[in-house]
C-alpha cells in the first residue's frame, strides 16, 4: 500500500544536542510546511547574521566522507542530515523546513529514534495534495572496488536490501531487506545508532571527526568486542544502521522511491553516486501521481504519470 497524499508536522518541534564531528551544541526546530515544498534546511547563525536555505537534494551534496553534508563551508552548510533525513523518509513525512543554527545536525542517541519520538509529540498532517513517486525504469549500478550500489526497477514499494562485510568477527558479514513503511521503520531500523572502531579514533580526531562522539551516541568496537555496557539494541544492529542511512541518503532524490535498492559494502559515497547515476539519464525514471482507489482507499500509482523531465527532483 502506498502513500496516497503529501504530509507535513502538525506543529514545530525543537531538538538540542550536540554534532558527532564538531562536538558543537546545536538548535535546531522542525516547522510544518506547504505542499510540494520538500525537506529543506533554513542555516542560520550565519557570520553577518546571514541565513541561507538548502534543499536536501542530491544536488547540494558537497562531501560524504563520514557522513553527508549539504551546502558549502563557505556559505554555510549542513552536515550529518542522514538519520533525521531517514526518520522523515521512513514515517513517510513529505513537507518539512528545518531550521538549524549550526554546522551539524544533532547526533542525539545515533539513531533516527530521538527524531520520530520529536514527530510524536507533534504529530503528522495529511495535505490536500496527492503525494508523487520517483519511479525508477531502469537498472542503474555503481562500483568502487569490491563494492557497489544499485537501483533497480520495483512497481509496487521501495525496497532495500543491503549487505556489509567487515573483517571482525564482532561485525562478520549481515545482510538485511526490507520493504520501506513508517511501520517497519520504527521497529526494524530507527533506532539503529551508528558505530565505529575505537582503534581509528585518534586518526578521527586528528582529521576533525568524531569530536564529539561517546558511548552515549556511538555503537563502539574494541578487540574484544563492543564497549556500551548496554550492548547492542538488535543482534544486527551494524547492518540495520547501514539500511537506515541508505534510507536518509536516497532521500536526497527529492520525492519517495518506487525502486530496488540493492548494496553490498556501500556507504555514503555509493549511496549518493547511485543517485548521480540514476539522475545521468532521463529515460531512467519518471514522476508518478498516486491516485486514491475509491472502492478501498489505497493508492497506486498512476501509469499515465508525467515523464520525469522536471527539475524539482535535482
Amino acid at each position: 500500500m502506498k502513500q496516497s497524499h503529501q504530509t507535513t508536522l502538525r506543529a514545530a518541534v525543537t531538538l538540542v544536542g550536540i554534532g558527532v564531528h564538531s562536538g558543537d551544541e546545536v538548535k535546531m526546530i522542525l516547522h510544518p510546511a506547504e505542499v510540494n515544498h520538500g525537506i529543506a534546511f533554513l542555516r542560520t547563525g550565519l557570520p553577518g547574521g546571514l541565513d541561507r536555505l538548502i534543499d536536501a537534494r542530491h544536488l547540494t551534496v558537497t562531501a560524504t566522507e563520514l557522513c553527508t553534508v549539504i551546502g558549502d563551508r563557505e556559505s554555510g552548510a549542513v552536515a550529518t542530515i542522514e538519520h533525521l533525513m531517514a526518520a522523515l523518509t521512513g514515517l513517510g513525512i513529505d513537507n518539512v523546513l528545518v531550521e538549524i543554527d549550526g554546522p551539524e545536525v544533532p547526533i542525539l542517541d545515533g539513531s533516527s529514534a530521538p527524531f520520530i519520538d520529536a514527530i510524536d509529540q507533534v504529530g503528522i498532517a495529511v495535505q490536500n495534495a496527492t503525494r508523487r513517486y520517483l519511479k525508477v525504469l531502469k537498472p542503474v549500478r555503481v562500483t568502487q572496488g569490491r563494492a557497489f550500489a544499485e537501483l533497480l526497477p520495483n512497481e509496487r514499494a521501495f525496497r532495500l536490501d543491503v549487505e556489509i562485510d567487515f573483517p571482525t568477527p564482532v561485525i562478520g558479514r549481515q545482510r538485511k531487506a526490507v520493504d520501506l513503511s513508517p511501520s517497519v521503520f520504527r521497529r526494524d531500523i530507527s533506532r539503529a545508532r551508528t558505530f565505529g572502531f575505537m582503534r581509528d579514533v585518534e586518526k578521527l580526531w586528528g582529521a576533525g571527526f568524531a569530536l564529539g562522539a561517546s558511548l552515549e551516541n556511538t555503537v563502539a568496537i574494541g578487540d574484544d568486542g563492543i564497549m556500551n555496557p548496554e550492548g547492542l539494541r538488535y543482534s544486527d544492529e551494524f547492518v540495520r544502521h547501514k539500511l537506515l542511512d541508505a534510507v536518509g541518503d536516497l532521500s536526497l532524490a527529492g520525492l519517495p522511491l518506487l525502486g530496488t535498492y540493492r548494496s553490498y559494502c556501500g556507504g555514503h559515497r555509493l549511496n549518493f553516486s547511485v543517485l548521480e547515476a540514476l539522475f545521468s539519464s532521463r529515460s531512467n525514471y519518471a514522476i508518478v501521481d498516486a491516485i486514491p482507489r475509491r472502492e478501498t482507499g489505497y493508492a497506486e500509482v498512476s501509469s499515465a504519470a508525467m515523464t520525469a523531465f522536471a527539475p524539482e527532483v535535482h
